[in-house]
């Protein structure tokens, strides 16, 4: 098991892990996702990453379960999803020169398992659709 800095959300029943520095935006990307479509809460903050066999899943710890913070307002509770497959990790940038116009393939390995990566800045009005593309798999 791992415990990591990051957000997990649900979208279509794929996990999509957030990570990156601290106040990046992973929390605000996932409540927009939540609300703007109904993707589910695994965990905010913390996500414990467990491998079984070869797949690796995510959940919150049980201190954090239901929890994401809304920064300026306060915690919010929302009916989360207990664990989730990690099918697509989203790093966040806040310097764009980090990221590639048109990236080649990229992958984290986390507990040995390899995972689909993709940088963005967060803030962008289509971050959320750029995401729904790739995890859907209309983006190669």
């Amino acid at each position: 098991m791992l415990n990591i800095h990051a957000t997990l959300v649900s979208y279509q029943n794929k996990g999509i892990l957030f990570i990156g520095e601290s106040g990046v935006g992973k929390s605000d990307l996932a409540l927009r996702l939540i609300m703007e479509k109904g993707a589910k809460l695994v965990a905010d903050d913390r996500v414990i990453l467990e491998r079984k066999k070869d797949i690796l899943w995510g959940y919150a710890p049980e201190t954090l379960a239901n929890k994401l913070e809304v920064r300026n307002i306060g915690i919010a509770e929302f009916a989360a999803k207990k664990k989730e497959k990690i099918s697509l990790c989203v790093e966040l940038c806040l310097n764009r020169t980090e990221i590639e116009r048109l990236p080649r393939p990229d992958f984290i390995d986390f507990l040995g398992i390899s995972v689909a990566k993709i940088k963005l800045y967060p803030f962008d009005c289509s971050t959320i659709y750029k995401i729904i593309l790739k995890i859907c798999g209309k983006i190669s």
